[in-house]
């Protein structure tokens, strides 16, 4: 009697989340080869890194200012994947966003709070108009919208370029690339950071709850997980598609007025800083789970800090992308592994 490898449909969560440590760990390892083979002490590196990002407050709030953008990208791209779709175009849907959150903070006058509430109902509102025709597209059509979300990403980078080059272009200093100052600022937290974070944690809580305890979050997985037996039980599958791809969009474009009234303060192109891509990798490392997208989160966040402060020490940023893409590769690799175990042969009859 011998043993042989079978696949399970399903993955135990212990053996994915095992998967996913052993997947991070394998890629940090690959990496710090590399620099070990480039004369470099990946060791000495990154014991540096870790004083200087969580050895002080100042540290922990630069990762929480990545943070706070990584997780509503995420949580975008996780509500999507909760109903069997992609939203690949929170990258443009964080511009727009952050666009019409501009166009209300530079062309009204209010109070700030209630200027603030207006950017972030603009913002949520463009985010949704923004992905809108990819949705209709992909509900009554069947169009892939993996393809027209992305698309539409170039258009509103081009956009964005255009206005803050063009239109609304800072014409009394030296930005040239840039709108005028924002006067509206999301409320500070701490020396560097603002509340935009714990309005990211909110929204993640909130999100999750959602989808686990009310029948909109029933429908919603179950339209995801056998969309034929969602519609013989009755559920509005094209609706819950519809309202599932509307709110990712809202919840990418509040990224984009978040990030521009608490880090940004100006429209500019790259305003994004690739927020949107990333946030597809927040949601595939927390596979899909709202929850779970505040801890990758803050894993890419602490990545993407490395890179700026190692790049003090001669390491390009570029490197650290590359290790993201790593992590990416070899979870994808322990995903598929969890679904494997060992189970012995059944005895030979006769």
């Amino acid at each position: 009697m011998g043993w042989r490898l079978q696949r399970t449909p399903s993955a135990h969560r212990a053996a994915a989340l095992t998967g996913r440590i052993l997947a991070i760990l394998a890629a940090l390892a690959c990496a710090g080869i590399v620099l070990a083979m480039t004369g470099r002490a990946p060791i000495a590196m990154g014991a540096d890194f870790w004083d200087t990002a969580t050895g002080s407050t100042a540290g922990l709030e630069d990762v929480g200012l990545l943070v706070t953008p990584l997780i509503l990208t995420g949580i975008a791209v996780a509500l999507t994947t909760r109903i069997g779709l992609w939203n690949i175009g929170g990258e443009g849907q964080f511009g727009i966003g952050a666009l019409a959150a501009a166009a209300v903070g530079l062309h009204l006058d209010g109070p700030e709070p209630v200027m603030l509430l207006a950017m972030a109902a603009a913002a949520a509102v463009a985010g949704a108009l923004w992905i809108l025709v990819p949705t209709i597209a992909r509900a009554y059509a069947g169009v892939n919208e993996l393809i027209t979300t992305l698309l539409l990403n170039f258009v509103a980078a081009l956009l964005i370029a255009w206005v803050a080059t063009g239109p609304w272009r800072d014409r009394t200093g030296g930005a040239l690339a840039a709108t005028l100052r924002v006067p509206y600022e999301m409320p500070p937290l701490g020396e560097a950071g603002h509340w935009g974070l714990p309005i990211a944690v909110a929204v993640a809580v909130v999100a999750a709850a959602a989808l686990t305890f009310t029948r909109f979050g029933y429908e919603t997985r179950v339209a995801g997980a056998n969309p034929g037996a969602a519609v013989y039980a009755g559920i509005p599958v094209r609706a819950r598609i519809v309202a599932v791809m509307l709110l990712s969009g809202a919840v990418a474009g509040m990224a984009g007025m978040i990030e521009l009234a608490g880090t940004a303060h100006r429209l500019q192109g790259g305003i994004s800083n690739n927020y949107g891509y990333l946030g597809i990798m927040v949601a595939v490392l927390a596979r899909g789970s709202c929850l779970a997208v505040l801890a990758t989160a803050a894993l890419m966040a602490t990545l993407l800090n490395a890179g700026i402060i190692l790049s003090a020490q001669g390491l390009n940023t570029s490197a650290v992308l590359a290790v993201t893409g790593l992590i990416l590769f070899f979870t994808a690799i322990g995903d598929e592994l969890a679904h494997y175990k060992l189970v012995r042969r059944p005895a030979p009859t006769g």
